[in-house]
This record gives C-alpha cells, sequence and structure tokens, in this order.
C-alpha cells in the first residue's frame, strides 16, 4: 500500500483458561503504568483473533515506550502489534509485529 500512513497501533495480548490471571495481572499493570486505552477482557475468540485477548491502543509516538514494555513483561504471553493505516486487511497482514510466537489470524471477517 504505496504512501500509507500509520495513524496509531494496537496491541493484543493473547492468553488461554490456563494464563487468564496472568493475563488479568499484565492488563492491571498496564493500566497502571500507562494513559493507554485498553480494550474489553475478552474470554473469547473476537474478530480476526484466534485467542482471547485484550487491546491496547496507543498513538505512534507511543510506540517506543509501549512495544518494549510490552516485550520485558509479557512473562510468555503472546503480544500482536500492528498498525492502523484505514486497511484492515493490510494492517493485520502487513503491519505487524509478533512478541513471542505468532499464530494464524481469521481474516475472513475483515474482508
Amino acid at each position: 500500500m504505496e504512501n500509507a500512513c500509520i495513524e496509531g497501533y494496537h496491541a493484543h495480548v493473547y492468553f488461554d483458561a490456563q494464563s487468564v490471571e496472568q493475563a488479568r495481572a499484565l492488563r492491571e499493570r498496564v493500566s497502571e503504568t500507562f494513559d493507554h486505552a485498553l480494550g474489553r477482557f475478552h474470554e473469547k475468540n473476537v474478530g480476526p483473533h484466534p485467542r482471547w485477548s485484550f487491546q491496547i491502543a496507543f498513538a505512534p509516538d507511543a510506540f517506543g515506550t509501549i512495544v518494549p514494555w510490552l516485550a520485558l513483561n509479557r512473562k510468555g504471553l503472546t503480544v500482536f502489534v500492528h498498525g492502523l493505516s484505514g486497511d484492515d486487511i493490510y494492517d493485520h497482514t502487513e503491519l505487524v509485529m509478533w512478541l513471542g510466537n505468532s499464530v494464524e489470524l481469521n481474516l475472513e471477517g475483515l474482508k
């Protein structure tokens, strides 16, 4: 996508039944440490995300703070980070970064 502009970022922290309390603790730490918008805590798959998750929304100028912090504090949880350009498919396939193991997204709902 030529001339794409990244307007912001989402970080989706993935977890499951075995790591739900770990995810709750991380979400609480994010809330105490940063002033970023936190999405709902989903104990089900939502949208293209193949695991339970919660979202952190942040501006481009916060990338250098929040992403390294998540890398250091995720304690084994997978974090999917993507840019926001206005094109959902592009955002979830090209403007991506994984902290931990990557997983295949369900892109059908984005088309």
